[in-house]
């Protein structure tokens, strides 16, 4: 949008603090190169449009806003005299991207100083060559300590979850080799057992009836559900009786093999039933090596399936074979973080899912929403630690408007009031020297607002600290570098761009 070209005073020019210390020539080339113009109450630039010019406001009233999902956030509204804003970064040319990162309109008729971007970087590098060269170097040193630094908090947030898998691993692979060294012991003396019964002096009717009872023991083991111990203690003392009372030795090894398959005094009854009386001691002993074989197969085979449910974690979670932009159930990626992090968590802290799985897929960079969530549950669950490690985790999802709702709730101590603007600052950290990079918060807020066209905010009082996470349905816009407050000239503020506290 073009306003009305005035005369340009070099004495009002050289008033704004921008320009209050250049000399008379110097003023006389900006007002040579550059001009001021009066806009009326209305759009001046667009986020995303060529960065064509910087503009320093004379008068008026002027408000800078980002562009998130289908809404005009607004980042800051000033009336200062002297604030500048658009092609601030000329100066380095190609180097970075060239096109306004926010949106400026005014509210009420206002006049700027406009300098086009190339005069802008001209005299920057010929008045200020020093400057300039300090600036290039600590915007480019910084971002790229930033990447440097970023690529360390991801390899620290992989050895976490790396050593936590392995943890998680190493107790269902332990389980079924110890589980199967028994099963092979049990399956010696059931071969030794059979021999025994072959040997003896049962008839083809027997023996038809051993395996029939067989055959209905291992179809209740695997039927079996889960006693409280007071119920298991009370029927293992019934089945001791039971046995003792028809003569069947070392019935209290047998009973509490019995009881985890679910067989009780009715059950026995029948088999004591269909079996002639000598036989009997010999069944039973055959059907507990039935019922052991049967138990040790079930937790072989609930340790693989928990290994296989790992493994398909991880690979969810780091989207291996996957494309790197799609549409995705956020719930997925949810459990597989909460289950590659479950090591981390621990058992003193309550993790509660309140998910709305009618929710549709929305588009996304799966791979690294995941590294989002991985930064705020490792947040939440280490405030809570704070309190002494027990308290409650809750992550909730929702819709709200035309935008998915993911938020993560602790029970911790809750966010410093004196901290609250500067957590989402590049290398601000709480957490001792060492541990703690200051780049999660940083990285999150990149990814989300950036890369996701989303927002992400928190609320926080003792007791209830919420992170929010929220995307848009729709795809979003390309990856930009640069916050909005880092292109206004305004100091910066946990309200700018989608923070609050």
């Amino acid at each position: 949008m073009n306003g009305r070209v005035m005369p340009c005073d070099r004495q009002e020019i050289g008033s704004l603090f921008l320009f209050e210390k250049l000399a008379p020539d110097q003023l006389g080339r900006l007002c040579a190169e550059g001009r001021v113009e009066r806009f009326e109450p209305g759009p001046v630039y667009v986020e995303g449009a060529p960065a064509t010019c910087f503009y320093v406001m004379i008068e008026g009233t002027v408000v800078l806003s980002r562009r998130v999902g289908e809404d005009d956030v607004e980042v800051s509204r000033t009336s200062q005299r002297g604030v500048y804003a658009g092609a601030m970064q000329a100066y380095l040319g190609d180097q970075v991207p060239q096109t306004y990162t926010n949106s400026m309109r005014v509210t009420e008729p206002t006049r700027f100083y406009v300098l086009p971007a190339q005069s802008f970087a001209e005299v920057m590098t010929e008045w200020f060559p020093m400057a300039v060269h300090l600036l290039e170097g600590l915007f480019l040193g910084s971002r790229n300590t930033q990447r440097a630094v970023g690529q360390r908090e991801r390899l620290l947030a992989l050895g976490s979850l790396s050593a936590g898998l392995t943890h998680e691993l190493n107790n269902p692979a332990a389980a079924a080799a110890r589980a199967t060294g028994t099963l092979r012991e049990r399956v010696g003396r059931m071969r030794h057992k059979l021999s025994l019964i072959t040997q003896g002096a049962y008839s083809r009717e027997a023996l038809a009836s051993l395996i029939e009872i067989q055959e209905r023991t291992a179809e209740r083991v695997a039927k079996a559900t889960a006693l409280s111990p007071l119920e298991a203690a009370d029927r293992e003392d019934e089945i001791i009786d039971w046995l003792g009372e028809r003569g069947v030795a070392d019935g209290w090894q047998i009973a509490p093999t019995f009881v985890q398959a679910g067989l009780d005094t009715n059950w026995l009854s029948q088999v004591a039933a269909t079996v002639a009386e000598d036989i009997l001691p010999g069944a039973i002993s055959w059907l507990n090596y039935t019922v052991e074989t049967e138990l040790l197969m079930g937790e072989i085979e609930d340790s693989t399936a928990r290994i296989s449910k790992l493994v398909g974690a991880a690979k969810q979670y780091a989207q291996l074979d996957r494309a790197p932009h799609r549409d995705v159930d956020v719930h997925e990626l949810l459990d597989s973080t909460l289950l590659m992090l479950s090591a981390n968590i621990g058992t003193q802290v309550n993790l509660v899912k309140d998910y709305d799985r009618s929710l549709p897929e929305i588009p996304a960079y799966p791979a690294e929403l995941n590294q989002v969530w991985t930064n705020l549950i490792d947040n939440a669950v280490q405030a809570i630690h704070v309190t002494g490690g027990e308290g409650t985790l809750t992550v909730r999802t929702a819709r709200e408007g035309n935008r998915l709702l993911v938020e993560f709730r602790d029970t911790g101590p809750g966010v410093p009031e004196e901290i609250r603007d500067r957590i989402f600052d590049p290398f601000f950290t709480t957490k001792p020297v060492g541990e703690g990079t200051g780049l999660g918060l940083d990285i999150s807020w990149r990814i989300i607002v950036n890369k996701h066209n989303g927002t992400l905010e928190f609320d926080s009082t003792p007791g209830d600290t919420r992170f929010r996470v929220l995307l848009p349905y729709t795809n979003p816009h390309e990856e930009t570098t640069t916050r909005p407050e880092e292109q206004s000239g305004q100091p910066r503020s946990h309200h700018d761009g989608n923070r609050r506290n």
